[in-house]
């Protein structure tokens, strides 16, 4: 099992990603992004990643409910760019 870095501090950077497990958590200022998977198996490193991944939702919790929240984030700028393959 992978463990985070001393101090995840939720929306505060475009830089960290945590992993726990497969499972894939990245840090960003209006978003945290998760991908992957996560197997909670019913023994004692399941119940770590079990543990470790209630604390970071219950981080990401306390910081949204910290904040005054618009109804809804504005869709992000698209920007096409020239294939540099062709």
């Amino acid at each position: 099992m992978k463990t985070e870095p001393a101090a995840f501090v939720p929306y505060a950077n475009e830089a960290d990603v945590l992993h726990v497990g497969n499972l894939m958590l990245e840090n960003r200022l209006d978003r945290i992004t998760l991908s992957g998977d996560l197997d909670l198996t019913a023994d004692r490193p399941g119940l770590a990643r079990a543990r470790l991944l209630h604390r970071l939702l219950g981080e990401i919790v306390a910081s949204l409910e910290g904040q005054a929240l618009p109804d809804a984030l504005p869709a992000p700028a698209v920007k096409l760019v020239d294939n540099p393959f062709t």
